[in-house]
């Protein structure tokens, strides 16, 4: 029990994302209109905790190691789920979600191999909205041209991935 109380409440939060993953996919594994605007609801709901942990650790100072540790991993797991159910109603290009979890997997293992544990940069966080924009987009049964609109947002996500990632192991120039 001693271990539990050490937890912060924004790491609470962080870790109430997961519980939508399962919902998002129930309601996606049969995608009807009205099933797809659950799962968006919930997608939604989800990927705001993603806000709301981040201004509840600055406010109430509950940063920790613990925290940028989960908040990316958690984040990963939201939309790796979402995009392989959107691959699977062939709505996103398998291609492109396997470009962006070859990102994620090798971030994630270059940080994991850092002597010290730092946050998301800008280009990171960048990349976390236009991915979350980008799925949004795909869930919600929309009219024309919004499924374009969807497309073009989750190519746009796949290259901000790629960018984001090239931006966070570049050696820093020295002046």
């Amino acid at each position: 029990m001693r271990a539990a109380s050490s937890i912060t409440a924004a790491t609470w939060i962080t870790l109430s994302r997961m519980l939508g993953i399962p919902l998002l996919l129930y309601f996606l594994s049969d995608p009807t209109p009205e099933r797809r605007w659950w799962a968006l609801g919930c997608f939604a709901l989800s990927a705001g905790t993603d806000w709301l942990d981040g201004y509840v650790a600055r406010r109430f100072n509950q940063i920790s190691d613990l925290g940028k540790l989960l908040d990316p991993l958690v984040d990963k797991f939201l939309t790796i789920a979402a995009m392989l159910a959107l691959v699977e109603m062939r709505i996103f290009a398998v291609w492109g979600v396997f470009a962006i979890i070859a990102r994620e997997i090798g971030i994630t293992a270059w940080r994991s191999s850092q002597t010290s544990v730092s946050g998301a940069n800008i280009w990171g966080k960048v990349k976390t909205v236009s991915q979350i924009v980008a799925i949004g987009l795909a869930i919600a049964p929309l009219p024309d041209p919004w499924p374009v609109v969807a497309q073009w947002a989750f190519w746009g996500a796949v290259a901000l991935s790629l960018w984001s990632g090239v931006v966070y192991v570049w050696p820093p120039r020295s002046s």
